[in-house]
């Protein structure tokens, strides 16, 4: 996906049963066997500064990025330990100065196996479980990957694994660790060379390098209410800085951390329907916007076969 937006699968941001019980790919939380959860997210994503580099600048050519994300989400517990899941994101992109015309379409299919390998109490005041996690992704439209910050992704083929351990107290609190590990496949150009890195290349196969990331979370989980706040890093394993005054390469060495918050709720005479805010901020990064980003979602619960008893 483009350096220059934050990542729809960081949009993937909780899903649930009747419990509250939110899930992500990289949370600590397993659907109950037999439940499927349809859900729609709306992410908005905006920066006016940005780093070249490490250096921290705006552009009058661009002004304000604004990315606009729809995704679907569907999640099914196949068993109280394993869960499938499966996402599509709709993009749209526009700069508000300039001449540089925003893109839309259906950008990448992300398909997902959470299996709970770990899950049994520690000591009486609550339970770890450790999480096993592969995915992998692949572009659904024939979109152009080389306008960056337009494009709405870059045309990689990705195959991820990430480890989560979790601990749930009774009382409601948790904490969350995750990392990830992202390969990710060459991308072909439409033009036969490119620049990068310092060094011309006479072809249209760009190496795209790999993606190291981890989240570290914690809060309150408990009846219709959660209240989380998360610390999360990417480094990426390669790839050569925005060059001066030039336009962002696919490419591109991209490093981030990120801050962010969110509270869901369920609403009490409809105990399968739950709402969500989220917002995350950049607050230092390399060759990416500075961004801001609100999300909003409804997620809504199928018991499949009656319901399950815990």
């Amino acid at each position: 996906m483009t350096p220059f937006k934050l990542l729809p699968c960081f949009a993937l941001l909780l899903f649930l049963c009747a419990g509250l019980h939110a899930q992500t790919v990289d949370d600590g939380i397993m659907v109950a066997k037999h439940n499927l959860f349809i859900g729609s997210f709306y992410t908005n994503d905006s920066w006016d500064h940005y780093w070249e580099g490490h250096l921290n600048r705006n552009n009058g050519n661009l002004g304000t990025v604004t990315t606009q994300t729809s995704t679907w989400y569907v999640d099914y517990g196949v068993t109280d330990r394993l869960d499938l899941i499966a996402s599509v994101p709709y993009i749209w992109t526009r700069a508000s100065q300039g001449v540089l015309h925003g893109m839309q379409g259906y950008q990448d299919m992300t398909l997902a196996a959470k299996y709970s390998f770990i899950d049994r109490p520690i000591t009486r005041f609550g339970t770890l479980k450790a999480i096993a996690v592969a995915s992998g992704a692949f572009p659904l439209t024939n979109y152009e990957p080389d306008f960056q910050p337009l494009s709405i992704g870059n045309q990689s083929k990705r195959v991820s694994g990430r480890f989560t351990l979790n601990f749930q107290a009774k009382a409601g609190w948790y904490i969350n660790g995750s990392s990830g590990y992202t390969f990710r496949d060459n991308v072909l150009l439409d033009v036969p060379y490119y620049y990068t890195n310092g060094q011309f290349y006479p072809t249209n196969d760009v190496t795209m390098p790999d993606v190291f990331d981890y989240v570290a979370a914690g809060g309150y989980r408990k009846h219709r209410v959660l209240a989380e706040a998360s610390f999360a890093q990417q480094r990426t394993q390669g790839g050569g800085d925005i060059r001066r005054q030039d336009m962002p390469f696919i490419s591109n060495h991209v490093n981030f951390s990120k801050v962010g918050m969110r509270i869901m709720y369920q609403i009490p005479k409809a105990r399968t329907l739950t709402l969500q805010f989220a917002f995350s901020y950049i607050p230092d990064g390399r060759n990416i916007g500075q961004s801001e980003t609100y999300t909003t979602g409804l997620m809504y619960t199928f018991e499949l076969h009656g319901r399950h008893k815990k």
